[in-house]
């Protein structure tokens, strides 16, 4: 059996065999999509330095006046903390065994109402504004997810056909509301909300550069302190995990599997409420009318890279920020579409879902290499000295 094949198979199925699979899934992108650009005629090693540098950690060739490397940089965080959030929400669901596809949704629903409850208020102070709008996107987006719970445990409507449906819903009357109350008549968007209740600081002068800075990444780094927390400390989290190993051998050892799916769902609904605020109201400070956003989706990627974990989500969010948020100047660097950056991710996500049969094919490896080494023993094992004289006879 080959030596390289050993060493695989003793990471995969090691102590840290989640950061093994994450290290393969992304090399794996990186030597598929390397190839997709070499048919496209294009140099893999310039598009994955653009990326780079579209995001701040190389520097371009050339700036803008008021830009440089550091803005970049602050745009890429910008970006990365309402996914952090989202890729936080989808976790929590997926530790009780719940697929929430509605991430989107509720962050749309969550941004809407703190937009238009707080974001057009101009009598409010930023001290009183920010803390609002964070507490209307943990309430909005918590009581979907209940929502959303509610269905599945009490009239078994399945989570990913009820969130889609509710996805809908909100997409279209949010869309309603902006078009007839709320509508900008000259981008056909949302009006921008007041910059007292917006969570990222705008036009911040550092040196000769305007910058944003992100006010949601703190939360979101905090967030994911908590949710680790809660895993890995509590009461509550293990209750979570074991409905989500098996949920009639909770309900046998006494844990209540209807409360626990509720919690679950209202906890992820309320953490993807924060991602919607530090969306609407930090990134992007506008609503398009009928759009969901595509980084509800891109939360699952992020979590399966992460292999589920709250604080490997972090540096998952990052790699999967990169190539969205670099697309735009690969794309202008290089004459591809953008869109290319979506297939990357696509890309990502399949390898990343694959993690489980990695770590079959790894226990498999090394059940197959324990055979071989106690046959090879038993057979240069020394005779014993009855056999000997058994023989002799």
């Amino acid at each position: 059996m080959k030596k390289k094949n050993i060493f695989l198979a003793r990471r995969l199925t090691g102590r840290y065999a989640s950061l093994w699979v994450s290290v393969i899934a992304i090399l794996l992108t990186i030597v598929t999509a390397s190839i997709l650009l070499l048919i496209m005629g294009k140099n893999p090693l310039t598009a994955f330095a653009s990326f780079l540098q579209g995001c701040g950690f190389l520097a371009k060739e050339n700036y803008g006046g008021g830009s440089g490397q550091l803005t970049d940089m602050l745009d890429f965080l910008n970006y990365l903390t309402p996914l952090i959030l989202a890729s936080l929400a989808f976790i929590t669901a997926f530790k009780a065994g719940l697929f929430n596809i509605g991430i989107s949704g509720q962050m749309l629903l969550a941004g809407f109402t703190a937009t238009v409850l707080v974001g057009y208020n101009k009598a409010l102070s930023p001290f009183i504004a920010k803390p609002l709008v964070l507490l209307i996107g943990l309430i909005v987006g918590g009581l979907t997810g209940v929502l959303v719970g509610y269905l599945k445990y009490r009239f078994n409507i399945h989570e990913v056909v009820s969130t889609i449906m509710i996805n809908y819903i909100i997409s279209y009357l949010t869309g309603f509301f902006i078009n007839n109350y709320h509508v900008d008549m000259m981008t056909r968007n949302s009006k921008v909300c007041t910059p007292e209740a917006r969570l990222t600081l705008t036009n911040v002068m550092i040196g000769d550069m305007k910058c944003k800075i992100p006010l949601g990444l703190i939360i979101a780094i905090l967030i994911a302190l908590l949710v680790s927390f809660l895993f890995r400390k509590t009461v509550l989290g293990f209750e979570i995990k074991a409905v989500g190993q098996n949920r009639r051998c909770s309900e046998y050892s006494g844990i209540r599997v209807s409360r626990t799916i509720l919690i679950s769902m209202g906890l992820s609904g309320a953490i993807a409420g924060l991602a919607g605020v530090a969306y609407y109201l930090g990134y992007t400070n506008t609503i398009i009318p009928k759009s969901l956003p595509s980084m509800g989706y891109d939360s699952i990627s992020v979590a399966l890279l992460g292999s589920g974990s709250p604080i490997g989500s972090i540096f998952a969010a990052a790699v999967v920020s990169v190539f969205q948020q670099g697309s735009n100047y690969m794309s202008s660097s290089l004459g591809v579409a953008k869109e290319i950056a979506s297939l990357i991710t696509g890309i990502l996500l399949l390898f990343a879902s694959c993690g489980n049969y990695m770590k079959y094919l790894a226990g498999r490896t090394m059940q197959q290499t324990s055979e071989i080494a106690s046959q090879g023993s038993s057979r240069t094992a020394p005779a014993s000295p009855e056999s000997k004289e058994a023989k002799t006879k």
